[in-house]
């Protein structure tokens, strides 16, 4: 995030634009103002990446359900707070936009100082969230490549890698939240797996590479045990992350896979952080 956090306000109303730039200019924000949902969509993915958005659902081009369906879509923006202003008060049209991944929902009229406390607040979880993964919670890339630097003058390590496939698929069919869910479900089991017979917390670190790549460092006389123990527990549990009306598996249903990698210290010397991170990707074969 930059000294002064990006803003992008998605709002047709002319007035309700102008005042809510004014104010959050006031306050310090660099505040981007567009008035369709295509712009909105382009420019986040496009330009500087807004730290959060302010979106109507009644734009004149598309709802803004729409846009953030768009959003949570692409990569780049996947992760950006979306707080909706909206006139509907309705209960089902609140539980769609937190289902697309909102993360508050405020009705018009709004009080500005209201308004303002909230996106301070979300920002402040946010700039923490840089470190952790949103939803996962794991360690994320900033801490993982300090911890893979830290391994490079250790020699006693293995680092095993797993990777979910198939996630696009699961989020079109399913959705992003079921999505989500699985991606934590997966978090907990190697959490769990890890912790499982460890009287050493600090020997052991569970990290997140990317979206749908994990790394596990452990004692190397672990590493084995450990494999085998996850490759199990994934083939049982893999029914179990799809929804209840759909855990018996057809030619249908979208397919979710996982394949797991094991490298150790033995096998180096690496010369640096990314070139242990090629080692653990090339490393990996399906499990399932």
């Amino acid at each position: 995030m930059t000294d002064r956090p990006r803003m992008m306000v998605v709002e047709d109303d002319r007035d309700t634009a102008e005042m809510l730039a004014a104010y959050f200019e006031a306050q310090g924000y660099a505040v981007t103002h567009v008035s369709w949902g295509a712009d909105a969509v382009r420019q986040a993915q496009e330009g500087a990446t807004p730290d959060l958005i302010l979106l109507d659902i009644r734009l004149p081009d598309m709802d803004g359900f729409e846009v953030c369906k768009r959003l949570r879509s692409h990569r780049r923006t996947q992760y950006i707070p979306i707080i909706f202003l909206t006139e509907k008060r309705e209960r089902g049209d609140r539980l769609s936009g937190l289902e697309l991944g909102a993360v508050d929902y405020i009705t018009k009229p709004f009080d500005v100082q209201d308004l303002r406390l909230r996106v301070r607040n979300i920002l402040r979880r946010s700039k923490y969230q840089t470190l952790v993964h949103p939803v996962t919670g794991l360690p994320n890339q900033e801490l993982v490549d300090e911890r893979l630097n830290v391994l490079l003058n250790q020699h006693n390590w293995a680092l095993l890698t797993i990777q979910a496939g198939g996630l696009d698929g699961f989020a079109d069919r399913y959705g992003f939240v079921a999505r989500d869910d699985a991606l934590r479900a997966l978090a907990l089991l190697m959490n769990n797996s890890v912790n499982e017979g460890q009287s050493d917390p600090d020997s052991s670190f569970v990290g997140q590479l990317n979206d749908n790549s994990f790394i596990i460092i452990v004692d190397a006389g672990r590493a084995t045990e450990l494999r085998d123990r996850l490759m199990a527990r994934i083939k049982q549990s893999i029914n179990f992350f799809y929804p209840a009306k759909e855990r018996t598996p057809t030619d249908e249903r979208p397919q979710l896979t996982f394949a797991l990698g094991l490298i150790t210290a033995q096998q180096g010397p690496y010369a640096d952080g990314e070139v242990l991170k090629e080692a653990c990707l090339g490393s990996i074969q399906p499990v399932v």
